[in-house]
Order: structure tokens, then C-alpha cells, then sequence
């Protein structure tokens, strides 16, 4: 291996164990907000699928690039979704409304 993979593989594998240690102190009240944001930083990974598209020169990158970027929108999308029912939860149930009397005549 390589110095320079070696050094990136370190790099990623401490980001795993740290995130892994933020998001485990994080009390269960606050992971609605924090999903909601963190659906929100996915949109980087759709601009940067995009700006690798632009630096694709071959056919084949260039589906690897529309794949990156449609499986990127529909994480954004399904956590958007997820994020609105979640909130929906914790909401008041809305009080039934009466049905209008019926005209005898």
C-alpha cells in the first residue's frame, strides 16, 4: 500500500469512529432535528456528483456520475420524508369537526 492511501484509509476510519461516538451522545429528543440537518448537507453530495459529472470523459463515468447523483437525491428525499413524519408524531391530533346539522324540511 501506498503512503498516501494508507494515510487516507487512517483518516477515514478515525471520521467513522468519531462520528460514531457524536451521534451516540446525542439524546433521542434531538435526532429529528439532527436528521433534518444532515438531509440537508446530503445536497453536497448530489453538487459533487454533479462536478465530477462536468470531469468525466468517458460514457462509463458519466453513468457512474447519474447513479451517484439519483441515489444522492433519493437519500435527500426519503429523509425529507422520513424527517416530516417523524415531526407529524409529535404533533396534537386535530379535533374532529362536528358534522353540520341536517335541514328537516
Amino acid at each position: 500500500m501506498s503512503e498516501e492511501l494508507f494515510s487516507n484509509l487512517a483518516i477515514f476510519v478515525l471520521s467513522l469512529l468519531v462520528g460514531f461516538e457524536v451521534i451516540s451522545k446525542i439524546p433521542t429528543t434531538l435526532h429529528t432535528p439532527m436528521m433534518s440537518g444532515a438531509n440537508a448537507i446530503h445536497g453536497v453530495v448530489i453538487a459533487g456528483a454533479i462536478v465530477i459529472a462536468s470531469l468525466a470523459g468517458s460514457p462509463v463515468g458519466y453513468v457512474l456520475t447519474f447513479i451517484a447523483a439519483a441515489l444522492a437525491a433519493a437519500n435527500v428525499c426519503g429523509g425529507f420524508v422520513v424527517t416530516d413524519r417523524m415531526l407529524t408524531m409529535f404533533s396534537r391530533p386535530k379535533q374532529p369537526t362536528p358534522a353540520p346539522a341536517k335541514d328537516p324540511s
